[in-house]
């Protein structure tokens, strides 16, 4: 597929969760005039805590964005919460030819303008409580480490992939988003500042959805869903899911 633009957020790259190789091989099989990489790209967290593992998939996904840009594909890096040791040097450096930048603005092609961000600010337990969401992500990591024991166990008997830590995640964030309306907050900043959409990450959950009146949509990430928002040439959006290599399956990835 060519699409116009693509955007992908929490990539994580430095963690054993990072599914970058499936990111690289989804970037080789479908095209796009701009990548946006919306926040935690790298997890600068993994650094502070000595939890570093960088794979050759990590540095082959690397590559693969630096050869999009030298082939002309416009590349904006939006900083998260995981690589916020970019801010403070936003507008004094330039990763090639690759714009780095704490949000910016797009054009969709039917003219509406979105704000893009990763979205931490908006989320209360980052903003108002970091030391909670640096205990949450420990916890997270957990739930990872028992999820892939128990996919070992349902591959065994034969049983397709399931996300334990999504399931549970899912249940527990219609709770958490009501105390502190992560989505709330974000559409009604870009609200205010007269954006007919945001494009955000963070909290890992792949939407694309109406809220009071506003476009919201959220990229996902590459831990768990393996998603990518997508502008298709029409004007039209996307949510794609690329769960498993092309080269290695009969079976197309899954869109909705």
């Amino acid at each position: 597929m060519k699409y116009k633009t693509i955007f992908v957020s929490d990539i994580h790259l430095g963690t054993k969760e990072s599914k970058a190789e499936l990111l690289t091989d989804f970037l080789k099989h479908n095209e796009c005039e701009e990548l946006f990489l919306v926040g935690d790209i790298i997890d600068g967290w993994r650094v502070k805590q000595k939890k570093w593992h960088w794979k050759k998939s990590h540095s082959h996904l690397v590559s693969k964005i630096f050869k999009l840009s030298r082939k002309g594909v416009k590349i904006t890096y939006v900083t998260g919460n995981h690589d916020e040791f970019l801010r403070p040097y936003v507008g004094l450096f330039t990763l090639g030819n690759i714009s780095v930048v704490n949000h910016a603005e797009y054009r969709g092609i039917l003219g509406e303008k979105y704000l893009v961000v990763h979205g931490d600010m908006f989320d209360g337990i980052t903003r108002l409580a970091p030391w909670l969401s640096f205990l949450g992500d420990k916890a997270y990591d957990s739930l990872l480490w028992v999820n892939s024991v128990y996919n070992w166990v349902r591959y065994k008997f034969g049983f397709d992939y399931w996300s334990l830590s999504k399931f549970l995640k899912h249940k527990v964030k219609k709770a958490v988003d009501f105390i502190f309306k992560f989505e709330g907050n974000i559409t009604h900043y870009a609200k205010k500042r007269e954006f007919q959409g945001v494009i955000c990450g963070h909290i890992h959950t792949p939407e694309i959805k109406e809220i009071s009146g506003l476009y919201y949509m959220n990229c996902g990430d590459w831990v768990e869903s393996c998603s990518a928002l997508v502008e298709k040439m029409d004007g039209t959006w996307d949510i794609v899911y690329w769960t498993k290599k092309l080269e290695t399956t009969d079976t197309s990835p899954s869109h909705t």
